[in-house]
């Protein structure tokens, strides 16, 4: 376990705070106020400088004989100091995508609505997932609401693989925002920016429910603990059959961004309306509302194919996906893990490493009647791929990278014991839980897979998938992933 002093762990508790008035992407009432202040004089400024102008340019007009030939380009200007008073009117400033207060009223409300500027439009939904897969479901909010000109809302990560007892984590705790909003070039949102956490008043809602028409087996919404958990009384519309990706098929679940985008403009939305679904608390029957767009469940959607985020050119991963980096505290909590991992001495610099990433747990339940020591991949295959890697790494970087970090679910010693006599690294998170908190050991695994120069995945797991795009986008690096299921899964 990495040795963390008390005044560190204060630090880094105090950073993971989902308050803090440190954190830019909630400033205080005082830098509220100092930036409307801002705003109100750049807007004052500007429409003196149209006034001048239009002054200027009379007195030029005025100024002239008639004698004189004088040829004015009276078009607008993209400068407002160059227009004139028969230009066409001041065009609103466009939304700084940088400035949450832009998108709202101000403060948290007790009602969310309340919180909404009726000249926006906005596009939330909810989780329903392990982990990674609820990343994955924010990132396609994200990219609908950037094909729908829309400000998606997201809520926080609920603790479904860690226990259902265990608080939520903020998306914001997790993933820099304000670098989101400023690699992406629009706004997002968090729930807790917009209602107030702390409010005991429930809010109805219409929306969409996408998941009775994709799937056969549950003739429902997707269940999610997020609406209750944000005190929403959620009225649910079914939604066309035409979102499903393959209509008709009962062995794909997945709806297209661009038919659920359709539901978000007016003629069609309007042309599929169907009687609501009485909200569970309120018993009020709502249609989809038009201001906050909301859809029950956003996992299984693709622009083409089924699970395209396994794909280099899925648009969610591209357009959304790559931009949602680690906040500072957790990227600089892994890097101590990491220092401590490789016993890296003070003032030495981190060397690189390669990552492997294997999970077995429930995978297990899809070995059928293939015995697990046939069916998951042996530690000698894995570290073929390992050496695989290191030496696409020296031709490619001209790095030799000596150093294997292995994560994993796997709880056998025997089987740790093979990772031991590789001579690979293991991170100790003996008291990662005790220190940080339940969140914090799949938190500080993802940080170390997707900063490796190199990955070793598992094939079709998710959280493979996702350190596998980010090695390769934010470092450039060399991943593969193993085969599995038979023993000749990953003969190659």
């Amino acid at each position: 376990m990495p040795h963390v002093s008390a005044d560190s762990q204060a630090h880094l508790l105090e950073d993971y705070s989902p308050y803090n008035e440190k954190d830019s992407y909630y400033p205080t009432r005082h830098q509220r106020t100092a930036s409307s202040r801002r705003r109100m004089f750049a807007t004052c400024a500007s429409l003196a400088a149209v006034a001048v102008t239009a002054l200027l340019f009379t007195s030029f007009w005025t100024s002239q004989s008639p004698d004189e030939s004088v040829v004015v380009d009276i078009r607008p200007s993209e400068d407002a100091t160059n227009l004139t008073a028969s230009s066409p009117p001041l065009v609103p400033a466009k939304l700084d995508p940088l400035d949450p207060l832009a998108s709202l009223k101000g403060d948290p409300t007790s009602r969310f609505q309340d919180n909404l500027l009726p000249e926006l439009k906005y596009i939330t939904s909810w989780i329903s997932a392990g982990w990674t897969n609820d990343v994955m479901t924010y990132g396609n909010l994200i990219y609908l609401a950037l094909i729908t000109d829309r400000i998606p809302v997201l809520a926080m990560f609920t603790p479904s693989h860690i226990g259902g007892g265990e608080a939520p984590i903020a998306f914001g705790d997790v993933f820099d925002v304000p670098r989101l909003r400023q690699l992406i070039g629009k706004p997002v949102l968090e729930w807790r920016e917009v209602k107030d956490s702390s409010s005991d008043v429930v809010d109805d809602l219409g929306c969409w429910n996408i998941w009775e028409v994709v799937q056969d087996n549950e003739k429902f919404p997707r269940r999610s603990s997020v609406p209750d958990r944000l005190k929403i009384d959620v009225s649910y519309t079914k939604a066309p059959a035409s979102v499903k990706l393959y209509r008709g098929f009962e062995h794909d679940s997945h709806a297209t961004f661009w038919n659920l985008a359709t539901l978000a403009f007016p003629e069609t939305r309007k042309a599929n309306l169907v009687t609501p679904l009485p909200s569970p608390l309120h018993q009020v029957s709502l249609p989809p509302d038009e201001q906050m767009l909301c859809y029950d469940y956003l996992y299984y959607v693709c622009a083409h194919e089924p699970y395209e985020w396994d794909k280099d050119y899925s648009p969610a991963w591209r357009y959304v996906g790559q931009h949602m980096r680690w906040t500072k505290p957790l990227e600089d909590l892994a890097e101590m893990y990491v220092r401590e991992t490789l016993a890296v001495p003070p003032g030495e610099v981190t060397p690189p490493w390669i990552t492997i990433h294997v999970r077995h747990g429930d995978f297990a339940g899809w070995c059928g009647e293939t015995p697990l020591l046939d069916c998951f991949a042996p530690i000698s295959v894995i570290a073929k791929r390992v050496e695989e890697v290191k030496a696409a790494l020296l031709v490619k970087k001209g790095v030799a990278v000596k150093h294997v970090i292995m994560t994993s679910d796997e709880r056998d010693p025997s089987w740790w014991s093979q990772v031991d006599a590789q001579r690979w690294y293991k991170v100790d998170h003996s008291k990662t839980k005790e220190t940080f908190g339940p969140w914090y050991p799949v938190l500080i695994d993802a940080v170390i897979q997707s900063n490796g120069l190199g990955f070793v995945g598992t094939d079709r797991s998710t959280m493979t998938i996702m350190a596998h795009r980010r090695v390769e986008s934010w470092h450039d690096g060399v991943s593969v992933d193993v085969k599995w299921g038979n023993p000749h899964a990953d003969d190659h």
